[in-house]
């Protein structure tokens, strides 16, 4: 919600300043509309031209994303590392077979079932099941393995960047889209120059609302937006970073309560559970008993 704080903060402290510094809001007023119409309508039309149809929807859903904040909390993280202990121990003491039910039918499985937040992202599901599969497939190298695994995560994380790179390019373009207005307000102003200096006055001034708005919008609103928006894709990103490298940690072999751990050192700092968290959540297991 940060986010709309800020913009809040942008409106009311550009606008008080220019208020109090003896503007009129008449002329931005009455050229906002039309100024709008034509610099949102051109940035809209040449987003939805430069872009695919699902790329144009995913945008509009990642703005909602940016209002809303990071997908995973701290407790997602402790659930993940629950989630991924039961299941590596599971392995490691009953081999593959024994996970065949819960990774063949992962909505229908008693495991998966006591975390329904990582039950319902179906990337995160789909690469802890495939990855105990492609363990049981036992590669030669284990690296193999692993340059899989990060080939899904740079697949999957360069489709999650492209909403807001998609309006970083809109941003960019926002003040060059200004600058096209404000000439169409000149050319409209010297279609009347034989009206009174006030008349003319007022009609540059619409004019240059053109310009004002595409970089208003461009690095208040827009820019924001984009570079918000990076950030959390980011910060997701490091959920699915931690299922690969306790994957890796399988690999060579560790036991689970290590594995976990190796999983934990990777989660951000700000969302990191400590060691005796990681404890104290791993003695309430059902399976430890």
């Amino acid at each position: 919600m940060t986010i709309i704080v800020g913009f809040i903060l942008v409106t009311v402290l550009v606008f008080g300043g220019f208020i109090l510094s003896g503007g009129e809001m008449g002329v931005i007023l009455h050229a906002l509309p039309f100024e709008g119409m034509m610099i949102g309508g051109a940035a809209l039309g040449s987003f939805v031209a430069a872009n695919s149809f699902g790329d144009i929807v995913s945008t509009f859903k990642a703005t909602l994303k940016a209002l809303k904040g990071p997908k995973w909390k701290k407790q997602d993280y402790v659930d993940l590392l629950n989630l991924m202990y039961t299941l590596t121990r599971m392995y490691r003491q009953n081999g593959i077979l024994a996970l065949d039910e819960h990774i063949e039918n992962p909505q229908e499985s008693s495991i998966f079932s006591e975390y329904p937040k990582i039950q319902k992202d179906h990337f995160a599901m789909d690469l802890i099941t495939d990855s105990f599969r492609m363990l049981s497939l036992q590669f030669d190298d284990p690296f193999q393995m692993e340059d899989v695994i990060n080939k899904k995560l740079k697949k999957h994380h360069h489709e999650a960047m492209k909403p807001p790179h998609g309006l970083t390019t809109v941003a960019d373009a926002l003040p060059a889209i200004g600058i096209v207005a404000a000439v169409l307000g000149v050319i409209k102003t010297m279609g009347s120059i034989d009206k009174p200096p006030a008349v003319l006055g007022e009609m540059i001034g619409g004019a240059l609302v053109g310009t004002f708005l595409g970089v208003f919008l461009a690095y208040l609103f827009v820019a924001p937006v984009s570079t918000r928006l990076s950030q959390i894709e980011e910060q997701d990103a490091a959920f699915y970073n931690v299922i690969r490298d306790i994957f890796v940690a399988i690999l060579h072999n560790h036991s689970p309560a290590i594995c976990v751990e190796i999983g934990r050192g990777v989660i951000p700092s700000k969302l990191q559970p400590n060691f005796y968290e990681m404890e104290e959540a791993r003695q309430n297991l059902p399976q430890a008993a």
